[in-house]
């Protein structure tokens, strides 16, 4: 008989897996491999770095599954990077800076343990129960091949997990209709998103934007004059979470709860290790 899951056991070691997958976006290895094949601009890297298991589609279908950048900075930067690199191209160039940032924060003895391969076969087991349907991040890299090597094997499955999920928190924030400037504004007020300059300074969006933004959540009763979440809010935001983890919940129930508590255990140890070795800005999460 199967033991059933903790609650938010497979919220918990999504998060794990997430930051180790989000590694990737500051590292200067990424700007690096991105650059040599013709794409420079960190804003272009990114988007051609997420996209482009999904081909080389336009600025509408990358805002569409990014959903909270503003679709004229998508714009600036889309079709315009295939044009210097084919996704081919860029899959290839971000799996060389994968392997040299997670080499370069873990160092070559973690990578190459038997706990990264463990972790590895673990997160695809995990992987096997997510679902396509409604889900294009998701699907589209699920559509790659698993790379050999342990420590990439372990990558991949994070992405996987990373964006079943992720697909999954879209359709929960398009239900409780909240718009990309409001998720990211009600997101920053539970403390636990990006800053209120970070977003503005990397999602596209003006200060009026965001201030409009913070109006119409106050209108709805879920912020209060100081920017603060209210009683309501923070309820609204933990029902956004609880509705995501339902989404989300078939990879982790296919693990089993000692396979997940094991695979957070495991992922944890490199994720502190990469925190220590400086694989985040900071200042980045926050209120502040």
């Amino acid at each position: 008989m199967t033991t059933p899951l903790p609650e938010r056991a497979g919220r918990r070691c999504h998060n794990v897996l997430n930051s180790i997958a989000a590694t990737l976006y500051f590292s200067p290895d990424l700007g690096r491999e991105l650059a040599a094949v013709g794409i420079e601009d960190s804003d272009g890297a990114y988007f051609a770095t997420r996209a482009a298991a999904m081909g080389a589609v336009g600025p509408g279908t990358v805002t569409a599954t990014f959903y909270n950048f503003s679709h004229e900075l998508v714009a600036k930067h889309v079709p315009a990077v295939w044009q210097a690199a084919s996704p081919e191209t860029v899959l290839a160039a971000r799996e060389r800076a994968i392997d040299a940032t997670l080499r370069r924060l873990l160092g070559d003895e973690v990578v190459a343990s038997k706990e990264m391969a463990e972790a590895a076969e673990l997160g695809l087991r995990a992987a096997e129960a997510c679902t396509r349907s409604a889900r294009p991040l998701y699907a589209a890299h699920a559509d790659l091949p698993v790379p050999d090597a342990p420590h990439l094997a372990l990558y991949h499955a994070a992405t996987l997990l990373r964006e079943h999920r992720g697909d999954g928190h879209l359709a929960a924030l398009l239900d409780a209709e909240l718009d990309p400037v409001e998720a990211l504004v009600s997101h920053t007020a539970t403390g636990r998103g990006m800053t209120p300059k970070w977003s503005l300074g990397t999602r596209g969006w003006s200060r009026s934007d965001w201030e409009a933004a913070v109006l119409r959540l106050r209108e709805r009763g879920l912020l209060d004059a100081e920017g603060e979440l209210t009683g309501a809010g923070e309820s609204f935001r933990k029902e956004i979470e609880a509705r995501t983890d339902r989404l989300d919940r078939a990879p982790y129930e296919h693990l089993g709860a000692e396979g997940v508590e094991r695979l957070t255990e495991l992922a944890k140890k490199p994720l502190l290790t990469a925190f220590a070795a400086g694989a985040f800005p900071e200042g980045m999460i926050g209120k502040g």
